[in-house]
């Protein structure tokens, strides 16, 4: 049986917790060259604007599908905000492959649960905080 989301939550949370604020920027430095690849049938849509995540500063577009009851999270993150594109590759690796009810029924505030706040200024965290409710709203949408 695979983990819950609640239980991967619990396994990154712990990774972060074990290290200092300035290590744990560079854990997401770590976890944005994980992100898959933005798949090409989605690129025309994130070129014309569809996707974004309009309350990040960042341009970070979000496409939430959930094939065979699992959840599949697909984005696109600009380049030169690897902490933002870290985040994202965080929660596609905790929400992706749960059911919908699973993904949504686990904590929602995970940027203060990774330990990232102190590292990061107040208006990163905001956007941070507007992605995740992005995908929790999509993944709401997507399995209704």
């Amino acid at each position: 049986m695979s983990a819950t989301v609640a239980e991967r939550i619990d396994q990154v949370a712990a990774e972060f917790a074990e290290l200092e604020p300035r290590e744990r920027l560079e854990l997401l430095l770590e976890f944005s060259e994980k992100l898959p690849e933005l798949p090409e049938r989605l690129q025309a849509e994130r070129d014309a604007g569809i996707g974004r995540v309009h309350e990040c500063q960042t341009p970070v577009f979000l496409w939430v599908e959930t094939p065979q009851g699992r959840v599949q999270i697909y984005a696109d993150v600009a380049p030169e905000a690897p902490t933002v594109k870290g985040f994202v590759s965080v929660l596609d690796e905790v929400f992706s492959g749960a059911t919908p009810q699973d993904a949504l029924s686990a904590e929602a505030n995970l940027v203060h649960r990774f330990g990232v706040a102190e590292a990061l200024g107040m208006t990163r965290m905001r956007g941070l905080q507007a992605i995740a409710h992005a995908i929790r709203r999509k993944i709401a949408a997507s399995a209704a």
